[in-house]
C-alpha cells in the first residue's frame, strides 16, 4: 500500500531538531526548495551535516550502498543477502540499528536480491517507482509483501526528501521496467549516482553537473567482451543503448568538459564486470581520458574504483 502523508511535506526537509519544534505548525505546509530552508535553518542552529557514502558492494553479482547524514540514512539498492550486508558494514565499522528508507534504482536481480531481507531487517520504508514495484512484485518472494511497511511511490524527475537529504529521480537507458538513477544533497553537497545505463543522454550528463562525488558506471572492456565467455545474445543486450557502460564510453564523457564539468571531489568507477573487465583497465582508461582535459578544466579530485567483492571506504562529503 501506498504512503498517503506527502513525500516532501515541509518537516521532513528539515533536520530532525527543527522539524520537532516546528512540527504543531506547518504540519501541512509544502516546500519546493527544501534544501534552501534546510540551509536556512542549519545556519540558524550552527551544526553542518554533510554526506557519508559507504558503498558496500558493487558489480553485476549484487549492489548496496549507504548513505548517511547525522540525522538520516538511506539505503541504496539491496543486491545481497542480511549475512553479507551485515558484514559488509562491519568492514567499514557501521553498526546501522535504523534506516530512513530503501531506494530502488530498478528491479534486476543484483540490485534487489536482498530486499525482503532487509526490509525484515529494518522495516523501513520503500522508495520505488509504480512500474518497478509491480516488477519486484513479480520477481520477489512472497515475503517481500508480508515485510513491507510502507510503499512511497516516486517518479522520474521527482524531487523528495527523506529526513534531511534532498533525493532527485531521474531516467536512465536500461533494459528494466523503469529504470533511475538518483542524485542526493545535504548541507550544500551533492552526490550523483548512475549505473546500469547503455549510453549517456544529454539529460543524464546535466543531472551529474554540480557534484562533489560522483559514482558513474564503467562496466566491460570491449575487447574482454567481445572475446569472453557470455553468449553472444548476452552480448547483444550489453553492447545496446539499454545495456551498459563501456570503458571507452566512460572515457569520452570523461575527456569531454562539455559533458563532464571535473568539479568532483571523487570519481568513483562502479558496477564493473567480473568476467569482461578488471580495476586496473577501468582506471587506466578513465585515467588517460582525464588527461585529455584541456589544462583550465582539470579534474583535481580523487578516482576510485568500487568493488564487488569488498565495500570501498567510507567517503566523507
Amino acid at each position: 500500500m501506498w504512503l498517503s502523508e506527502p513525500i516532501c511535506s515541509f518537516r521532513n526537509c528539515l533536520p530532525t531538531k527543527i522539524s520537532r519544534q516546528l512540527r504543531r505548525y506547518f504540519v501541512d505546509a509544502k516546500v519546493a526548495l527544501c534544501d534552501d530552508f534546510r540551509n536556512l535553518f542549519a545556519l540558524h542552529w550552527g551544526k553542518a551535516i554533510g554526506l557519508r557514502v559507504s558503498i558496500l558492494a558493487s558489480g553485476s553479482s549484487g549492489n548496496i550502498t549507504l548513505l548517511e547524514t547525522e540525522s538520516t540514512r538511506l539505503l541504496i539498492d539491496a543486491g545481497l543477502g542480511k549475512r553479507e550486508t551485515l558484514a559488509r558494514l562491519a568492514a567499514v565499522e557501521k553498526s546501522v540499528d535504523r534506516l530512513d528508507g530503501i531506494l530502488i534504482t530498478h528491479e534486476h536481480n543484483d540490485h534487489c536480491s536482498g530486499l525482503p531481507q532487509m526490509l525484515g531487517l529494518w522495516k523501513a520504508p520503500l522508495y520505488v517507482t509504480e512500474p518497478t514495484m509491480d516488477a519486484l512484485e513479480r520477481t520477489l518472494p512472497e515475503t517481500l509483501g508480508k515485510r513491507l511497511r510502507g510503499v512511497e511511490k516516486i517518479q522520474a524527475g521527482q524531487r523528495f526528501c527523506v529526513g534531511d537529504i534532498e533525493v532527485h529521480a531521474f531516467a536512465i537507458p536500461h533494459d528494466a521496467a523503469d529504470p533511475i538513477g538518483f542524485t542526493f544533497r545535504a548541507d550544500g553537497v551533492k552526490l550523483a549516482l548512475v549505473t546500469d545505463l547503455g549510453y549517456m543522454p544529454a539529460l543524464v550528463k546535466v543531472h551529474l553537473r554540480d557534484a562533489d562525488c560522483l559514482v558513474l558506471e564503467s562496466n566491460h572492456d570491449l575487447d574482454m567482451l567481445k572475446v569472453g565467455p557470455y553468449p553472444w545474445v548476452v552480448k547483444q543486450r550489453v553492447l545496446s543503448r539499454t545495456g551498459h557502460l563501456s570503458n571507452h564510453a566512460v572515457s569520452e564523457f570523461l575527456a569531454d568538459p562539455d559533458g563532464f564539468d571535473a568539479r568532483a571531489r571523487f570519481l568513483v568507477l562502479a558496477h564493473l564486470s567480473m568476467e569482461n573487465n578488471n580495476p586496473d583497465l577501468a582506471r587506466i582508461s578513465a585515467e588517460e581520458a582525464l588527461s585529455r582535459r584541456p589544462a583550465e578544466f582539470a579534474f583535481e579530485g580523487q578516482l576510485l574504483v568500487a568493488s564487488q567483492q569488498v565495500p570501498l571506504a567510507p567517503i566523507q562529503l
